[in-house]
């Protein structure tokens, strides 16, 4: 049976530039791949069919050849030498898909390739930490214990008892993974029998139940910068669990430190900055004063409190707020005022307010005269 034009089996014009065909080749082996159509016998060579048309059109000199003679030039004698041209799938799928059969790629798109050595990894461990928020301020050095995985003394990280054979797997001959033929294609799983071991224990180690490991409790200093703030996440590399022996050469995981910072009593965080809410005496707040105002460093702050001022007012003293991370700056501090009205008034106090109350008029309170002026043109209206 004569072959198909490899423009034809391409679904492309003659004149199709290199994107327009590793386009079309993209779509085409998208929709004709024999995993696929398992049930199809034809599906293979179809696939085989359109490589070998894009394996030709996708190279220039073959491309020059196949436009000048078509298929014969790629017969005994036509100049190109033996064979149709056909390139491994491994290259074509590495120029179209990227990664080529050993590893990601096309193959992997569909559950195959021949897998890739990699370096066991231990696990990663999270711890959770609360801290102050004076620790947040100053930065700490602390001591934390957490249970870490290592290798077992009793076996030495083989998971055998002491004298007790290892076998290898007799399912995937030691290597760990198993092949099986799907189409046109080897796919690679690991092995069930051994867990992708490629090896079995006939006595396991009765201190680690013959996984190798078992977690000691193991102190570490965990250093806080100053300025973290919450939700911060710390990494210690190389702090995690131990690589299990029996997997060949490996590195330790990492340990991340979760930061949360507890509810403080006076301030509250914004980033940098602190916010705290200041009551004041209303002679304080009328006649104007000092207060003194504590501050995150554990030192006393004077703070004036101009004349007349009202409950909501917000003041602010530059620097005195949290230390920046990795900065020597630190953010500032907002107080907001809270004019305490007295209560539990004895009979003089009562007198000399009432008293005040008198002599006091609207002048001395220019927003509540400004909020009851609005209130009676409100009701005069409704009337009108």
């Amino acid at each position: 049976m004569a072959k198909r034009d490899y423009y034809e089996t391409l679904g492309v014009a003659k004149n199709a530039d290199a994107k327009s065909l590793k386009s079309a080749f993209r779509k085409k082996a998208m929709e004709c791949h024999p995993d696929r159509h398992p049930d199809d016998p034809e599906a293979e060579a179809r696939f085989k069919e359109l490589n070998e048309a894009y394996g030709v059109l996708s190279d220039g000199q073959k491309r020059a050849a196949y436009d000048r003679m078509g298929h014969a030039a790629f017969q005994q004698g036509g100049g190109m030498g033996g064979g149709a041209g056909f390139q491994d799938f491994g290259d074509i799928f590495s120029q179209i898909f990227g990664g080529g059969a050993a590893g990601g790629g096309f193959a992997d798109m569909f559950g195959g390739g021949r897998g890739r050595q990699s370096v066991q990894r231990g696990s990663d461990l999270r711890y959770e930490m609360e801290i102050s928020l004076e620790d947040a301020f100053n930065g700490k050095d602390i001591d934390i214990e957490i249970p870490i995985a290592e290798d077992c003394e009793r076996c030495d990280g083989v998971g055998a008892e002491p004298g007790a054979s290892i076998e290898t797997c007799s399912t995937c001959g030691g290597a760990g993974r198993v092949r099986t033929q799907q189409g046109f294609f080897t796919m690679e799983r690991p092995c069930t029998t051994c867990g992708g071991q490629g090896e079995y224990v006939s006595d396991p180690c009765k201190s680690c139940d013959g996984q190798g490991q078992v977690r000691q409790p193991t102190a570490l200093d965990v250093s806080i910068p100053a300025g973290v703030e919450d939700g911060t996440r710390i990494r210690l590399s190389g702090q995690g669990d131990a690589a299990p022996k029996r997997g060949g050469p490996g590195q330790r995981g990492d340990l991340y430190i979760f930061v949360s910072i507890k509810p403080h009593n006076l301030f509250e965080r914004e980033g940098a900055n602190l916010f705290c809410r200041t009551p004041v005496p209303m002679t304080t707040a009328a006649l104007g004063g000092e207060i003194e105002i504590p501050t995150i460093d554990g030192g006393r702050s004077k703070l004036k409190i101009p004349e007349g001022s009202q409950s909501g007012r917000r003041m602010r003293l530059r620097g005195k707020g949290m230390s920046t991370l990795r900065s020597h700056q630190r953010g500032d501090m907002y107080v907001e005022l809270s004019v305490e009205t007295p209560s539990k008034l004895n009979k003089r106090q009562r007198e000399i307010l009432e008293e005040f109350a008198k002599e006091g008029g609207d002048e001395i309170s220019p927003e509540s005269k400004n909020f009851f002026d609005k209130a009676r043109a409100f009701w005069d209206e409704l009337v009108d």
